[in-house]
């Protein structure tokens, strides 16, 4: 075994023992503290904002398959462990497009607008139809573990409603800060109730820390639509 593979392993091995049957994972802290290091990028519209994201989501990722992968952190949470794959994905459409914005614009990478009504026409039913289907999905996959029925549901919509924010962040959609609010007032509790405390806390604070960044994209999207409005219309011949 190498340095880096020794390196590797005791990172990925490290806890806190809180009972003896309820551990913490360092690296549930360490992803979550990517996460947030995410979203303070993001709020400040940098192109940063998707690779340290995607770290997170790796961690995080191992983190909350829980007992499917041997750790014995808890029940796994599947809707939690699946959004960090399409975390990834998206993250990396979200990567591109913020980087081809920026050469296009020299600098901008996103300019914060609402979604328009037809956009809302689209995603909104789809995103329903999402969390039935993956209602259903994770009820199958999670069979053998004694969970009530309301946790398929909870994870469900954590799972689409995250994967629709991230995507609206990419587009740079105002919507995605509320998005991600109705995301956390479900996920903390269900985090709570399955003993996910890091990653509770973290998103607690993540939630004040997007009203903020609402607030933020709110300001700037009305101030470049007024801009709009204010500029001279092309004279005509």
């Amino acid at each position: 075994m190498t340095w880096l593979d020794h390196l590797l392993t005791t990172f990925y091995t490290a806890k806190w023992q809180v009972t003896p049957g309820q551990a913490i994972y360092y690296r549930e802290i360490a992803g979550n503290a990517f996460g947030l290091g995410s979203a303070v990028f993001g709020l400040r519209r940098s192109v940063w904002a998707w690779p340290v994201g995607i770290v997170g989501n790796v961690l995080l990722f191992t983190v909350f398959l829980g007992q499917a992968l041997g750790n014995d952190q808890g029940t796994p949470l599947y809707g939690q462990a699946s959004r960090q794959v399409f975390f990834v994905v998206t993250s990396v459409y979200g990567w591109w497009r913020w980087r081809q914005n920026s050469a296009r614009t020299h600098g901008t990478t996103v300019t914060p607008h609402w979604a328009s009504s037809r956009q809302r026409a689209v995603f909104i039913p789809a995103a329903l139809a999402a969390v039935v289907i993956c209602f259903f999905v994770f009820r199958q996959v999670g069979a053998g573990f004694p969970v009530p029925w309301w946790y398929y549901l909870a994870d469900s919509w954590i799972f689409v409603g995250s994967i629709l924010a991230t995507y609206g962040l990419a587009r740079g959609w105002v919507e995605f800060w509320l998005c991600w609010i109705a995301v956390d007032l479900v996920g903390v509790p269900e985090l709570l109730h399955f003993r996910y405390y890091p990653s509770a806390i973290l998103y607690a604070i993540y939630a004040g820390f997007v009203i903020w960044g609402f607030v933020v994209w709110l300001r700037i999207s009305r101030a470049e639509a007024g801009a709009r409005l204010s500029s001279p219309a092309p004279a005509t011949a």
